[in-house]
């Protein structure tokens, strides 16, 4: 749904001040109906909370706006941290047309709109146009390039916003023209602040209700916003409508849990969030680290995540970070993945934890990854290779005419099975890939290894 605040659509006025809208106009009829978050939204960049790594006083970002000064950049950052909010600010602030667009919602035929119209009134009336678009990761790479024009010409200003790593989901050529900003999750007391501008706030919160708050449910909402200041106000919108439903004026922690139903944990299956706790994961049982390790996977099954996603991951480990040093991690691994087809969750999480304080504590080997790294490179450098003839199959008598075969020595008829003989293409003779680490069992494998290959020497 396209928001577009001002008079009109694509309506030029005639005195550029006088009437751009305030994007922040609370009389309408329908302003008490809206969410408590969007009615209680900082208006000027004073009443903004958060941020102060990139708004405090002096920095580059505070200077820009506070002197009306446009430029396309790109907001990153989790949900409800602000990312909409600085954008209307900017343009509040800067006089300039606003129009906030859904990407999601909306293609090239509405931009197109705005920026025919945007050259028009810079042009004649000299009013600079504010592109917002929201989940701009959300466009194509052809819908992202049709921006490139109007922004390098300066017919609009552009200001994205991404809950996704730029670097992969904006194209490069689009995100070399914008400056990018990273915004964080808002801190516990940020949260608190807001929570507690808006109980008194009377014009556009919730002072005139007379509602208190506990300190426990305060603490609460804080705590199931997880840095969210747009979760935080819902939680605490619905917290006040059943207070107020059972003629009570005091939000205490119990309402506060029939209100938010269930924890919601900063999570998103298919974004960045996804592979930052799975790496999280990853690394702690790299590290050998069972309690970090636990709380990552908790993590991820409290917030959805499917239970067979990390099960594969930890069959992966089993063999990239443990390996030989101890055989058994890949069949315990597997034994998990298994026992999570099963029995699914909840049950499974247990078997999930048993694996991942098994692989933690197991001694640590990537000697498997690094030599089929090594073998992969050697055939990207060498090509196909051909078969010694006397380790091909000869299974006609064409092929053991013409040599195939030929001079084979077979292990068991040698004392311990070990035969003196080469196996690899004659110009990687005496090429080594796997080399054991002196931990776990693969001690011992390196030891055989080494013995076999000095009594070939």
């Amino acid at each position: 749904m396209i928001q577009v605040c001002w008079a009109s659509k694509l309506e030029r006025p005639v005195n550029a001040k006088r009437n751009v809208m305030d994007l922040f106009q609370n009389d309408d009829l329908t302003f008490k109906q809206r969410p408590l978050a969007d009615r209680i939204r900082p208006q000027r960049l004073e009443e903004f909370v958060g941020q102060e790594r990139l708004l405090g006083p002096g920095k580059a970002l505070t200077k820009a706006i506070e002197g009306g000064r446009l430029f396309s950049m790109l907001f990153w950052g989790p949900p409800g941290v602000g990312k909409t909010t600085l954008a209307q600010i900017i343009a509040s602030r800067s006089g300039s047309k606003f129009h906030s667009f859904s990407a999601v919602t909306v293609g090239v035929k509405e931009v197109k709109e705005v920026a025919q119209q945007a050259r028009e009134d810079l042009k004649f009336s000299g009013i600079r146009t504010i592109l917002f678009l929201d989940e701009i990761h959300r466009f194509n790479k052809a819908q992202q390039d049709y921006l490139l024009p109007h922004v390098e010409k300066g017919d609009l200003t552009l200001i994205g916003a991404t809950t996704e790593n730029p670097s992969f989901e904006v194209n490069s050529a689009l995100l070399s023209r914008l400056r990018v900003f990273i915004l964080d999750p808002l801190e516990p007391e940020d949260i608190e602040t807001i929570i507690n501008n808006a109980l008194k706030d009377e014009d556009r919160g919730l002072g005139k209700y007379n509602i208190e708050i506990e300190g426990s449910a305060r603490n609460l909402v804080v705590s199931l916003a997880g840095g969210d200041a747009r979760t935080a106000l819902n939680i605490l919108e619905a917290s006040a409508n059943l207070v107020e439903m059972n003629n009570q004026s005091v939000i205490d922690a119990m309402s506060v849990q029939e209100a938010a139903q269930r924890r919601n944990l900063l999570y998103d299956k298919e974004g960045e969030q996804h592979y930052n706790l799975i790496s999280a994961l990853h690394k702690s049982l790299r590290d050998s680290d069972p309690d970090a390790g636990l709380y990552w996977m908790g993590r991820m099954i409290e917030a959805g995540e499917d239970p067979l996603y990390i099960a594969r991951r930890l069959v992966r480990f089993a063999s990239e970070d443990v390996g030989l040093a101890v055989p058994q991690a890949l069949e315990q691994a597997v034994a998990a993945f298994q026992a999570c087809r099963y029995v699914g969750l909840p049950e499974c999480a247990l078997a999930l934890a048993q694996i991942v304080v098994y692989l933690a504590l197991a001694p640590k080997s990537n000697s498997l990854e690094a030599a089929y790294i090594a073998v992969k490179e050697e055939i990207k450098r060498s090509g196909s290779l051909p078969t010694p003839l006397h380790i091909r199959n000869a299974p006609t008598a064409l092929m053991k005419q013409i040599g195939y075969g030929k001079g084979y020595k077979y292990a068991h008829d040698f004392p311990d099975a070990l035969v003196d003989q080469e196996h690899m293409p004659e110009q990687l003779k005496g090429k080594k890939f796997y080399n054991p680490t002196d931990r776990g069992f693969e001690k011992t494998l390196k030891e055989r290894l080494d013995a076999k290959r000095e009594s070939k020497e």
